[in-house]
């Protein structure tokens, strides 16, 4: 018998995949965190299945997330990313990638671990919402507007209030599986 499952990832065998094993489950490692803060930001405007399918792409593309050497990469570097037809060939983005980079090594720098600072906003565990259905989940909170606020003060670029509740969804910062899916907290 088929699993029961939230409504979004539909018959497409990476979301399904990718809500059953990666959606809500929470992150703690920084590099993972900010591999999944620079991808949302890459879906701004997009579905988040095209980029889960240039996922790989973008892994190759930008060092595996390393931070340290994306906060490095130079005007021909960019140049060179915005001819990779592997990833969203958007200027601002491709910019914001390395300043966001930038940011992240001081919030490490600050608090130690980044998975420190950005845990801080859901008081270190995740939130758990019992949400009836599609029409239940809000497309941003009161601590996604706080993450959003204090992202952007930091130089972070692509973390609008919607983006971070993304990927407080995708981190297990919050768990919004519906109540009638294998993967709702009450189900386990």
């Amino acid at each position: 018998m088929d699993k029961k499952r939230c409504w979004w990832p539909g018959d497409d065998p990476l979301y399904i995949a990718y809500h059953d094993k990666e959606w809500g489950v929470p992150v703690h490692d920084d590099r993972k965190l900010f591999e999944f803060l620079i991808l949302e930001g890459a879906q701004a405007g997009l579905s988040w299945i095209t980029v889960l399918r240039k996922r790989e792409n973008y892994r190759k593309a930008f060092d595996r997330f390393d931070p340290k050497k994306i906060a490095k990469y130079d005007a021909r570097k960019v140049a060179q990313l915005l001819k990779n037809e592997g990833i969203i060939r958007n200027r601002l983005k491709v910019k914001g990638t390395v300043q966001s980079a930038k940011a992240f090594l001081a919030v490490q720098k600050e608090f130690g671990s980044f998975d420190r600072y950005i845990w801080s906003f859901v008081g270190g565990k995740t939130l758990v919402n019992p949400r009836k259905g599609k029409g239940a989940i809000p497309a941003s909170t009161p601590e996604s507007d706080a993450m959003s606020k204090d992202l952007k003060k930091r130089g972070f670029t692509f973390v609008g209030s919607t983006i971070c509740y993304a990927f407080m969804q995708a981190c297990g910062l919050v768990n919004d599986h519906t109540q009638d899916c294998f993967k709702a907290p009450h189900r386990r």
